[in-house]
């Protein structure tokens, strides 16, 4: 069960009509930019029936699609009405010339921070350990399972950062 995609340039024709723009990014990614008039509705907290008042077509949307189009079907359950995934997400939105509200101050997101030190910790990890001392490389270990543990469990000291 998937729900169509529809461009930038249909899905504000529909936003315009009344449409819903659900904005399913976490609230990180979302206080650095987002489409005006949308609404916060971050996929982990979307069950079954999150929209079964809402009678008006809903547009949902992510950073370029991916998360949207992954999760289509899940999306669908929550959305009983006629739902959409934005093509190519705000990235998509943006392309087209389409209006956005911008945040310059948090450009970076939690989870890309995370990376920058999850990276920083396992370089300089090995780094110490080629011209220090081997024992250094125990620090990129940890490092390194901290963000696989965060990625594939979502758990862990590095994951609760993001």
């Amino acid at each position: 069960m998937s729900l169509p995609t529809i461009t930038p340039a249909d899905a504000k024709r529909l936003l315009d009509q009344g449409a819903t723009l659900i904005d399913i990014r976490e609230t990180g990614e979302r206080a650095s930019e987002y489409i005006p008039g949308s609404q916060h509705g971050p996929l982990r907290q979307i069950d079954g029936n999150a929209f079964e008042d809402v009678s008006a077509p809903i547009i949902f949307h992510c950073r370029s699609g991916m998360r949207t189009t992954t999760n289509a079907g899940r999306l669908k359950e929550a959305a009983p009405c006629e739902a959409y995934v934005l093509s190519g997400g705000i990235e998509a939105w943006k392309k087209a010339g389409l209006p956005v509200v911008s945040d310059n101050s948090r450009r970076m997101s939690p989870g890309r921070r995370l990376m920058v030190a999850g990276g920083t910790a396992v370089l300089l990890g090995v780094l110490l350990g080629i011209f220090i001392a081997p024992t250094f490389y125990l620090l990129a270990g940890f490092a390194g399972a901290g963000l696989l543990l965060g990625g594939v469990f979502g758990w862990g000291g590095m994951a609760k950062s993001a």
